[in-house]
């Protein structure tokens, strides 16, 4: 549970005061107090910023990059005016777990581990850079996103009433919102550098990065989905889907960018899952659910977060990351 009030320092800058309890084994439920800024822009002087996305900014160290994850949200394709203390250390440190477990079964993109030093030129900004930077190779992106679903929701509900396929792979008839699926699917989508990624067939999607890159693709993304499935469910999520990015690196298919985190998958909690109606989640479908309460057309500018909504989704960013690592984010 969290409660939440907001300050304003001399500066003019908001600071969110968050009371945040959260059940520890043997503890019972313990308050934590948190006075945090989140982190929305960041510049490293001296280093170029190649990308600046609407989480990521990527910085070019010459023979690496280096990827910052901020606090930024978003949603309906619009960047909030205001974040979420910590996200950004919950999709880095919850992908490098990911990455350390998947690492027998795919080469991925990291250069360092999650406790390495920065390079001795990052060390002025370590403070800043902690917990959400990432060193990475410069690998070349695959032009799809790489989707598998393991339930029907979002846009695969959408087409699946309409035509009963996803992505053009067809299903049984009578599947509910929320089903799970016979097996999973891959289900991959083109990269929009602005607005709606566009669910496409595999064959499109061979059409794009060629069949062998296609279903090698396709083929990862499913035995990390399973993998990722099973492990979760054990800990009480259900991952309804997710999304992978791969990249070639030395002609090798590697994988890249974050792995099964809250801002790339739909987590539900697997103890109030039922089908036949939206479920709730450990995602930024909290943010969205608030968002369509409000008279907005889902267009800039996006409206600020009150509060204790603020408050409601880091508490179920870090909640995911300590039930999937077993560790709480310290």
């Amino acid at each position: 549970m969290a409660d939440a009030s907001k300050e304003t320092t001399p500066g003019g800058r908001t600071l969110f005061r968050m009371t945040l309890w959260i059940f520890r084994s043997g503890f019972g439920m313990v308050r934590l107090n948190m006075l945090c800024e989140p982190l929305l822009q960041i510049d490293l002087p001296g280093v170029a910023k190649v990308k600046s996305g609407k989480v990521r900014e990527i910085f070019d160290l010459g023979d690496a990059l280096l990827l910052v994850a901020t606090d930024r949200i978003s949603a309906f394709d619009c960047i909030m005016p205001n974040g979420i203390p910590r996200k950004g250390e919950v999709l880095t440190q919850l992908s490098h777990f990911w990455f350390e477990r998947f690492a027998g079964l795919i080469p991925n993109h990291l250069l360092a581990g999650p406790r390495d030093p920065l390079p001795a030129a990052l060390q002025p900004h370590a403070a800043a850079l902690a917990r959400r930077s990432m060193l990475v190779k410069k690998a070349k992106p695959l032009a799809i996103e790489c989707v598998v679903r393991g339930y029907l929701a979002g846009s695969g509900m959408k087409e699946y009433r309409a035509r009963q396929t996803v992505c053009g792979i067809a299903l049984p008839a009578g599947l509910t919102e929320s089903a799970e699926l016979p097996e999973p699917i891959f289900t991959p989508a083109t990269k929009a550098e602005s607005g709606h990624d566009e669910n496409i067939s595999f064959d499109e999607a061979a059409g794009i990065v060629g069949p062998e890159l296609a279903a090698q693709a396709r083929a990862a993304s499913l035995a990390l989905y399973t993998n990722a499935r099973d492990y979760a469910r054990e800990r009480g999520i259900i991952i309804a889907d997710t999304k992978f990015e791969f990249g070639l690196f030395n002609g090798q298919l590697i994988l890249i960018d974050e792995v099964l985190t809250p801002d790339s998958s739909r987590f539900w909690p697997a103890d109030q899952y039922a089908a036949g109606r939206g479920q709730p989640s450990f995602d930024k479908q909290f943010v969205r659910d608030y968002l369509d309460t409000l008279d907005w057309d889902k267009t800039p500018p996006a409206p600020a977060l009150p509060p204790e909504v603020v408050a409601k989704t880091q508490e179920k960013y870090l909640e995911a990351y300590q039930r999937l690592t077993g560790k709480t984010l310290s």
